[in-house]
């Protein structure tokens, strides 16, 4: 959630796009992908990926990130929201897992 949270953050200093996981299946990943052009606005779009899970190490998972040229988007599974929006959710829902204990 830290390294959502970063990649969310980098969005709205410049814009761009960041893959995010969320699943780490034997044969593939399920990411979101967050695109921005202005860096306020965001589109998040749920898809799949071949990059096999068992070759992610989830807590540092930015070097898989950048080989998802593969993206298969998941129909209707998309929103649109503002950055700021994105973020508090993310840190929200970081603080609610935190909550949980160890």
């Amino acid at each position: 959630m830290d390294q959502w949270s970063a990649r969310i953050a980098g969005l709205g200093e410049a814009g761009g796009t960041a893959y995010l996981p969320f699943d780490f299946s034997d044969q593939c990943t399920g990411w979101l992908r967050v695109s921005s052009e202005d860096g306020q606005a965001a589109e998040v779009q749920a898809g799949w990926s071949l990059i096999e899970g068992w070759r992610i190490t989830p807590s540092d998972h930015l070097a898989a990130a950048a080989r998802v040229q593969d993206f298969d988007p998941i129909p209707g599974a998309h929103i649109q929201c503002s950055l700021d929006d994105l973020a508090a959710r993310v840190a929200a829902d970081r603080a609610a897992l935190a909550a949980t204990g160890p």
